[in-house]
């Protein structure tokens, strides 16, 4: 990815039982990758969920945070699907690593 760039970081614990939050995430990840300035995700869920999606701007993730279908989640999940979460939105300006 060019730098930088922007992360947004969602961190999460979930409530018990499903009510339709594995295929409402599936179809919020896809959506996403669909949005002008999507650059990627990655997530990991164990006893918190951490899921963070990469932008080029933050018109773009503002642009994403607004979208009829993300807000309807959005909702589902301040009343059904999280006993808590946070949003960080993070610049990123230098990154290292084994590439997969």
């Amino acid at each position: 990815m060019t730098k930088p760039y922007y992360a947004v970081i969602f961190t999460s614990k979930r409530t018990s039982g499903d009510h339709g939050y594995d295929a409402m995430a599936q179809k919020m990840e896809d959506l996403a990758r669909q949005q002008p300035g999507f650059l990627g995700f990655e997530s990991a869920r164990d006893e918190i969920g951490i899921s963070v999606s990469y932008w080029e701007s933050l018109q773009d993730i503002a642009h994403w945070k607004s979208n009829t279908d993300h807000l309807i989640a959005q909702e589902k999940g301040r009343t059904d699907w999280y006993a808590w979460y946070k949003v960080r939105i993070c610049l990123v300006e230098r990154e290292y690593g084994i590439d997969q």
